[in-house]
């Protein structure tokens, strides 16, 4: 099994400069009764440049895998008000749907907020006196932008904060990615937890253990990257455990083409860093376009009909490279262009019925605070 790195965890005392907020524990009126306040969490959506899918198990357990990606400025919310009840009760606003959970019953997973009931559970819901949960995204299931692993994140901090568990940053991340791959057993990788933990640019290794590694980008080359990123919504959504699924099975079955596939992708990934980080911006694009060929290698479900039209239409009018943004089938596709041509990519884009998102990164990562 994979698990996180030494550094930076909480038993150690230690801590990046970019850790988890640990708020003062509540203070008393001046009634002295003990005021019992919300707590709010914020973390961000990511987008992956190369290296998607070697964090799949089983490829990082025998090989090795890594990731380079950035987070941006959209968010998965979250708020817990303390009640007396003993109740839980639970709102998904992205969902238009709520739950409730009794204390001293089970948790039951009857396919209603079943991501949600689970972190409940493990956070110990026989022994909450009941909370109110509310949360909401920026970002659909299925969008390829990493928002169900996110969401957990927001959760896990409003959670961990709650009961008073001072997590660092990899514990986190950590037990975000157990509640959701192990807990509910739904496929997928690594990276999209510890992305939505520590925010900013980041190569991530992932191997016997998961090390994140911060880049120090400098300013006018997140500022250029800004000015020519763009994403194009498909307008499908698609449930990625599928195509992630398909993937593992040719992993484990000694698939040729899927293995080069993601060895590539390994490769594309420190090349990428080495083009950001030297500023070269224009190599960057182009190896973006190649990252989405290795990328379909790894599995005929990543690609389609749709996703082809319009990546064919983006690079006619200007793109130097883009990929899907998630295991593939839908979801959104990361192009980038010169500024100069990014209105006639995003024009041709638009008349052919795909929505346009331009962002800004952010370096932040999971946000707790009290209000």
């Amino acid at each position: 099994m994979i698990t996180e790195t030494s550094a930076d965890h909480p038993l150690l005392g230690l801590s990046t400069t970019r850790a988890v907020s640990v708020l003062p524990r509540p203070m008393a009126t001046l009634a002295g009764v003990t005021k019992r306040p919300c707590v709010r969490t914020r973390a961000p959506l990511r987008i992956s440049f190369a290296g998607g899918g070697t964090d799949v198990p089983p490829f990082p357990a025998t090989h090795g895998g890594c990731v380079l990606s950035a987070t941006i400025n959209r968010y998965a919310y979250g708020s817990l008000t303390p009640r007396h009840d003993g109740r839980i009760r639970i709102e998904s606003v992205d969902f238009d749907t709520t739950a409730e959970v009794v204390r001293g019953r089970d948790v039951a997973d009857d396919g209603k907020l079943d991501l949600v009931k689970a972190a409940v559970h493990r956070f110990g819901a026989a022994e909450s006196e009941g909370y109110d949960l509310v949360l909401r995204s920026n970002a659909p299931p299925g969008s390829g932008l990493g928002s169900s692993s996110t969401m957990m994140v927001a959760l896990t901090g409003l959670l961990a904060e709650h009961h008073g568990l001072p997590y660092g940053e990899y514990e986190t991340a950590r037990v975000a990615h157990a509640i959701e791959r192990e807990d509910l057993g739904i496929s997928g990788g690594l990276q999209d937890h510890y992305a939505a933990t520590f925010g900013g640019f980041n190569f991530i290794e992932f191997g016997e253990k998961v090390i994140v590694n911060p880049l120090r980008v400098r300013e006018e080359v997140v500022h250029e990257l800004e000015m020519g990123l763009m994403l194009c919504f498909t307008g499908l959504t698609r449930a990625s455990s599928r195509v992630i699924d398909d993937q593992s099975e040719r992993v484990v079955a000694g698939s040729a083409e899927t293995l080069a596939g993601l060895h590539a992708q390994k490769e594309l990934a420190v090349a990428m860093k080495s083009a950001i980080l030297r500023g070269e911006l224009r190599e960057f694009g182009e190896l973006l376009g190649e990252a989405w060929k290795q990328k379909q290698r790894l599995s005929p479900l990543i690609s389609n009909e749709r996703i082809n039209e319009l990546y064919d239409l983006a690079t006619r009018h200007g793109a130097l490279g883009g990929k899907v943004t998630g295991a593939g089938g839908g979801g959104y596709i990361l192009f980038y262009c010169d500024f100069r041509s990014k209105h006639r990519v995003t024009q041709a884009l638009e008349r052919a019925g795909a929505s346009v998102l331009e962002f800004s990164f952010d370096d932040k990562g999971l946000t707790t605070w009290r209000a």
